[in-house]
């Protein structure tokens, strides 16, 4: 099996009145569904996949005692022809949704074959598939970020090293894979003149996660294997703003969070290959935007100068993450140690560790997260015991499906209060479930 990294997304919640159970809680009035995607094979295939989607007032009240998905989509139906016309090959282990920006649009990135499917998310049904482009090393699609203003779609193509674009117009269903927008992480040399890989610097260039900024200037690309690119999107070629090695920031980061003219983003556990990396990892940086924006911006490696706000030891993998009351707090979760940890945004202090593990699972395994669009609930994809992406070491949970947590104390505390556990058993009777992929959707 390929190597393979998992990653998140990034939400705002918004604070609620602590206590309360989930049945006593009212639906917020903003109407919104829960995607959640199951990587594991379509039954009978070795490709395909399914995406659950819950209406999000299934999931309060009364209902949420067994909720059942609204629609369900089998990727190896019409995704798979789609992309079979359109690129010849089918999508393999879809990995990673999001929603443009203004929600009528999914972007699914297939990790294992290269491919991103767009979809008419109230349709449900797929729109374009592209592919990734082959490269010595291989090929992935392992997530696939839309601007803010719809323009274009960021792919890392992870094994492939390279990150690429796809320009886009949403209002028109036009996508276009521009291949000469691509930016070789593995072959480019850096503002300071550097090879963009090295053995010293950044060891393996593979591409985890391209965070965009809310102003959807600038990207964060993570590496595998350490080090981090700060990226302008919108050139053509792609070209690096920013520089840092591997003894700045640590590999294995996916996903981020903007706030108050900040990017956070964070370090993770490492493949088992990658033997000069620690197998686990647990690190927030944080940027300081404007200081990419300015005339005359330093080119020097490792400028402008990351913060570290929090680091943690021993077996731990940071990985999704999320701010929370009015983004004084940030969430990040442990997808090995299966805890929330809880910091305060102005200072990087550490407030509180949520468990998640208790009398609803033994081995949570969080991984995606998103809220409800009144923040009174999160949702976490909890991870099977097959996993099928990311290392068995970090990435093995025993109950496959959607968590619900609930928002206490203005974002500063919250608890696991149901799982809505997914199921696909092989014909070898064992379960293949592995959701990864969520995103709330919201309703016009």
């Amino acid at each position: 099996m390929t190597r393979q990294h998992t990653c998140l997304a990034v939400v705002v919640l918004v604070s609620m009145a602590a206590g309360g159970s989930v049945a006593a809680q009212r639906p917020t009035a903003a109407p919104y569904e829960v995607w959640i995607v199951d990587q594991s094979d379509t039954a009978g295939l070795n490709h395909g996949g399914t995406i659950y989607i819950f209406a999000g007032r299934d999931l309060v009240g009364a209902r949420s005692a067994s909720p059942r998905p609204a629609a369900v989509v089998d990727l190896g139906g019409a995704a798979a022809a789609l992309c079979r016309e359109q690129t010849g090959a089918n999508p393999v282990r879809p990995h990673m949704i999001l929603f443009n920006q203004t929600h009528t649009h999914a972007v699914l990135a297939f990790v294992a074959s290269g491919h991103v499917v767009i979809f008419d998310a109230a349709a449900r049904r797929p729109l374009a598939c592209l592919r990734t482009t082959e490269a010595p090393t291989g090929r992935q699609a392992h997530a696939a970020f839309p601007s803010p203003d719809g323009s274009y779609i960021l792919i890392a193509n992870q094994n492939g090293k390279r990150l690429e674009r796809i320009d886009a117009n949403f209002a028109s269903n036009s996508f276009t894979h521009n291949a000469a927008a691509t930016l070789d992480l593995a072959a480019c040399r850096t503002p300071s003149d550097m090879p963009c890989q090295s053995a010293t610097l950044r060891p393996d260039n593979a591409p985890i996660c391209p965070v965009i900024s809310d102003a959807g200037d600038l990207a964060f690309v993570t590496l595998r294997g350490g080090g981090l690119f700060v990226v302008d999107p919108r050139s053509t070629p792609m070209r690096i703003v920013a520089e840092y090695d591997m003894a700045t920031v640590k590999g294995n980061g996916c996903g981020g969070a903007q706030v108050a003219g900040h990017m956070f983003v964070n370090s993770g556990g490492r493949p088992a290959a990658l033997e000069h990396l620690h197998l686990y990892g647990f690190d927030v940086y944080r940027f300081a935007l404007d200081a990419f924006r300015r005339r005359g911006a330093p080119v020097e490696p490792n400028l402008p100068a990351p913060t570290v706000v929090f680091q943690a030891d021993g077996q731990r993998d940071s990985h999704g993450m999320v701010t929370a009351g009015r983004q004084e707090y940030l969430w990040v979760m442990d997808r090995h140690a299966d805890v929330v940890e809880v910091l305060r945004v102005r200072d990087g202090a550490h407030v509180r560790t949520i468990p998640l593990n208790g009398a609803l699972t033994s081995n949570a395994a969080p991984d995606l997260a998103d809220a409800a669009p009144a923040g009174n609930l999160a949702f976490v994809a909890l991870r099977g015991p097959t996993p099928l992406s990311g290392d068995p070491h970090n990435a093995t949970g025993a109950t496959p499906g959607l968590g619900v947590l609930q928002v206490t104390e203005g974002g500063r505390n919250g608890r696991l209060v149901r799982i809505v556990r997914l199921t696909n058993v092989g014909a070898d009777g064992v379960e293949r479930a592995d959701p990864h992929g969520l995103r709330v959707r919201r309703l016009q």
